[in-house]
């Protein structure tokens, strides 16, 4: 017989300073498998929120919540990942260290915490901490390698997967694994898929028995749903959309999709007008007076002494005609690597990687999750310190020769996970100033916007999607439209490199498309160069011609590769 694990009647759900969804009435038997799903913004993460305890249910008038689970819970997902970066940033030490470098809490630290409790830094390891491997969850998640390696030093997926490993081994009895595919390798896609396939599908039998947690599943977007899932609640505009059987569920889907289909040509094309007047209004701000002064300071000096003709002046001029046309002909070079090498302590990340980035060539920058793709987009952002002992150009200025970072960041338009975290630590911003502050290269604003900056900048806010939340607080919305503001910040600036790691983290259906017909519209304008890094083959563009694929341990370390 079916047994009531949640049971919410008429509640509503709150944070410490308002009301997030006014009410809601849902309840969670033992055979049910559940997705919570639903647009960014429309109140899931909210709802998955209140399940672990982080936002609350408050019963209206004859309203009722009830769980057998309490405090027994535990949620892996982009923000908590976000939030553990975030910690870790705070607490970074390096300055008061000889040699200058805390790495912070190590995965195996991390994840015996939740079974020893907090451990201080500098005190000898539990031993229930140094015999970690032991735990089936630790080879389940594919952590074993990188347990003693400092959390803000894991790539995206490497520190999701820690996450998952902490939360199996924590004992508690529901897991709530939100958008849990988001940033994994192919490899890490199907451990984890298999996983949830077959605890949930165990758990599903009546009377069955499971040394794993409940799991509820969140996603922002129908994909690679696991075939286990039995129910569907849909949350969107903050209150519930749909709530019950997956085949129901996914008959909506159909017509949804067969509508879309019917629309989806026209938006994109009202999309790309808008776009086409947002670039031009961006064009009328970069050519103000104050920017033009910074940009022409930096101008190569025109030689206004030399006068002398060469004694054979038609040779001359035969010599400059040819090397005119060699010029023309010649691609711009915008990255040059030489015999790069990064790595710490023990952990070697590239090794001899030699590689060229030309004016127009859209790159797909490949590989598992910790093969260095972030840390070699981080090489041509100046995050990386150790590009300043490799022989690194950026605009044809080898780093480390006296070039200000400026120089390179007025060129460069970024979106990464390091950039995000960076924006939530910040605190309040309006979203305004987010994305002027992609003009000024600025994590946030510091001085006062001109008029053109703020008409462009509410021009860019609604091609986004986002017209008339101008004032609202960054820290205020969901991590997939954080992740979407970031991205239209990038771009502002119409960028000579336009830097893309996972973009679409978090992103539902209607913002990921928005955001690749962005990608692709930007391309095709012919100023910015694009590199791409995406674990999504149905996120891959038709002009990223050119593939750069890291193959650790593997010699050569990279593969280049050109798309047909």
């Amino acid at each position: 017989m079916s047994e009531k694990l949640i049971s919410v009647k008429n509640c509503r759900i709150e944070n410490s300073k308002q009301t997030l969804i006014p009410q809601i009435d849902w309840e969670f038997c033992s055979e049910q498998a559940w997705l919570v799903i639903g647009p960014n913004g429309g109140g899931k993460a909210d709802f998955l929120k209140a399940l672990a305890g982080e936002n609350q249910f408050v019963p209206n008038q004859d309203g009722l919540f009830s769980s057998i689970y309490k405090d027994s819970v535990e949620i892996v997902s982009l923000e908590r990942a976000a939030q553990i970066i975030e910690e870790e940033r705070q607490n970074d030490e390096s300055e008061f260290i000889e040699g200058g470098v805390d790495i912070g809490r190590t995965g195996r630290v991390f994840i015996a915490e939740a079974l020893c409790g907090k451990i201080k830094k500098n005190e000898p390891l539990p031993p229930i901490a140094q015999k970690l491997e032991a735990y089936p969850a630790i080879k389940l998640c594919g952590v074993e390698k990188i347990l003693d390696r400092g959390l803000k030093y894991m790539s995206t997926g490497e520190i999701r997967r820690t996450l998952l490993a902490r939360a199996l081994i924590s004992g508690k009895k529901l897991l709530i694994l939100s958008d849990p595919f988001a940033g994994l390798d192919v490899q890490s896609r199907k451990i984890l898929l298999d996983f949830f396939t077959t605890v949930v599908s165990n758990q599903l039998k009546p009377q069955s028995g499971s040394e794993y947690p409940k799991i509820i599943l969140g996603m922002e977007r129908w994909h690679e749903i696991p075939d286990s899932i039995t129910n569907v609640l849909e949350f969107s505009q903050k209150t519930v959309s749909f709530c019950g059987k997956r085949s129901d569920y996914e008959e909506i889907l159909q017509k949804r999709e067969s509508q879309n289909q019917k629309s989806a040509a026209q938006e994109k094309q009202d999309f790309a007008q808008k776009l086409v007047e947002t670039l031009n209004q961006t064009q009328i701000r970069n050519a103000e007076p104050q920017n033009q002064s910074y940009k022409n300071e930096n101008a190569r000096p025109t030689n206004t002494h030399s006068t002398t003709m060469p004694e054979n002046s038609c040779d001359a001029e035969t010599s400059n005609n040819q090397a005119s046309k060699l010029a023309e002909s010649a691609p711009e070079i915008l990255v040059q690597m030489n015999h790069v090498n990064v790595g710490w302590d023990d952990h070697i990340v590239l090794v001899d990687l030699n590689w060229q980035l030309n004016k127009g060539e859209h790159w797909l920058i490949q590989g598992p999750n910790g093969s260095g793709k972030t840390t070699f987009l981080e090489l041509i952002t100046g995050d990386c310190m150790q590009v300043y002992s490799n022989d690194v150009r950026i605009f044809g200025i080898k780093r480390g020769s006296g070039e200000s970072i400026w120089d390179i960041k007025k060129n460069l338009g970024i979106v990464s996970y390091r950039l995000h975290v960076e924006y939530r630590m910040l605190g309040g911003t309006s979203l305004q100033n987010v994305i002027i502050s992609g003009f000024r290269d600025s994590i946030g604003l510091y001085e006062t916007a001109t008029d053109t900056e703020i008409s462009s900048a509410k021009k860019w806010l609604e091609l986004g999607g986002f017209a008339g939340r101008e004032h609202e607080n960054f820290g205020n919305l969901s991590y997939g439209e954080q992740r979407a503001i970031l991205i239209l910040r990038s771009a502002v600036k119409c960028p000579k490199i336009l830097i893309l790691d996972e973009p679409c983290h978090g992103l539902d259906e209607n913002y990921r498309t928005k955001i690749l017909n962005l990608m692709e519209l930007i391309a095709e304008q012919g100023t910015t160069t694009m590199l791409h890094v995406t674990h999504d083959p149905s996120e891959v563009l038709a002009c990223e011609k050119h593939v750069l694929e890291l193959c650790p341990g593997q010699n050569p370390m990279y593969v280049i590769k050109e798309k047909e």
